[in-house]
């Protein structure tokens, strides 16, 4: 089994599993490393359980043990930072020269696959719920912290474009918490949340949906706290080897989700985009040029 199997498996069944079996699935989701590397008396430890049930768990998972696992995971860790730790290691320079010329290509198909990822794990009927939801809500709150904050912002900004109320939550002269506070019923609250996940992040959603707000997460795992809270959780694909994170997933995610609603917006959405391309024959602003895009 590969790891894109596994993930899936595991976000299929993860609401259905008893207690210390979710503690063990959400374990391998967020932490890929620990599981790969460090022994099993370790986790064993650290997640309270047993041995043996770690054992049950990978094998529940179609793996022949808790070693087959760990291999899986291990090679898993292993394709994300070869290309880059392999550079300025190697004293042949024949082969250092042959490695960066191949990494632009190797980046450009992991990048690649986290569209492909992104895109399989959105899903349709996923896709046609947020829509739905976006069209209804009252105003559309967009959160985020530290990198994430860019991908909910340019939800507010493709937001805005449709003539949609958005409001953009990120971490300021107020805290999240804070400026959560107005959230209601009639309204949707849409998370980006990368690791490292933020508490304040998880306490804010968690007020919102006290207070009856429809809750939309982006995440790259089942395992980050906020998707506790989530009536619609969304999974995208951040593999990066080199910075802790690609946005090339979730701004795919962006794009694919607000150009959908966009087309089920009908005549209204329609109308929003001619007005926003009709701002582009400001003077004031743009110089005046055959097929300006905004």
């Amino acid at each position: 089994m590969d790891m894109r199997s596994l993930e899936h498996q595991i976000r299929e069944g993860l609401n259905t599993y008893p207690a210390k079996t979710r503690r063990v699935a959400e374990y391998i989701l967020g932490n890929y490393s620990d599981i790969a590397f460090r022994s099993i008396s370790d986790i064993a430890r650290k997640l309270n359980v047993s041995k043996a049930q770690l054992v049950r768990v990978a094998r529940m998972f179609g793996f022949d043990g808790y070693a087959s696992l760990k291999e899986v995971l291990k090679q898993e860790l292993i394709s994300q930072v070869a290309p880059t730790s392999a550079i300025g290691k190697d004293k042949d320079k024949d082969i250092k020269k042959d490695r960066n010329t191949h990494l632009p290509k190797d980046l450009c198909r992991l990048e690649q696959a986290n569209i492909e990822e992104t895109y399989k794990n959105l899903g349709s009927g996923s896709i046609i719920k947020f829509c739905e939801a976006a069209k209804q809500a009252g105003t559309i709150y967009c959160m985020g912290w530290g990198i994430s904050s860019l991908v909910v912002e340019w939800f507010h900004t493709r937001f805005a474009e449709l003539g949609l109320k958005s409001v953009l939550i990120r971490r300021g002269s107020l805290s999240l918490t804070e400026q959560a506070r107005g959230i209601s019923s009639q309204d949707m609250l849409i998370i980006c949340e990368l690791p490292s996940y933020v508490i304040e992040v998880t306490e804010a959603a968690a007020q919102a949906k006290a207070h009856g707000a429809f809750i939309v997460t982006l995440t790259d795992s089942a395992a980050a706290p906020v998707c506790a809270h989530a009536n619609l959780p969304l999974y995208i694909s951040d593999r990066s080897p080199t910075f802790g994170s690609s946005l090339i997933g979730p701004m795919f995610a962006v794009h694919i989700l607000t150009s959908v609603l966009a087309y089920n917006m009908g005549e209204a959405g329609q109308k929003a985009l001619a007005e926003q391309k009709e701002s582009l024959s400001d003077s004031r602003v743009y110089y005046p040029a055959y097929g300006l895009r905004y």
